[in-house]
């Protein structure tokens, strides 16, 4: 992943320029890096990009899930079925 070093900030220079900086993510719809001790430690985005990411997580959940079914059904044999009639008098219920 490239990132641009102009969207790169320590967190002491994101602590005087807070606002400004936010302003110029919500605004640009770009996100910004915030830097602890020359490493990066968090990543500031606009609300419009962390819902596009958390729908796509979403997606990608439900894609697994489907293929975790589909793999499960693969050898599902429908004539092993018991029905719930047979259960329920097999225990008395």
């Amino acid at each position: 992943m490239l990132i641009n070093s102009e969207k790169m900030i320590p967190v002491t220079k994101l602590q005087r320029e807070l606002t400004k900086r936010l302003r110029e993510v919500a605004e640009s719809k770009e996100a910004l890096y915030i830097l602890r001790n020359n490493e990066m430690a968090a990543v500031i985005l606009s609300a419009e990009e962390y819902a596009m990411l958390k729908n796509a997580e979403e997606i990608l959940e439900h894609v697994e899930i489907s293929e975790t079914v589909k793999e499960g059904l693969k050898d599902y044999n429908r004539s092993k079925n018991i029905s719930w009639d047979k259960i329920k008098k097999k225990h008395g219920l």
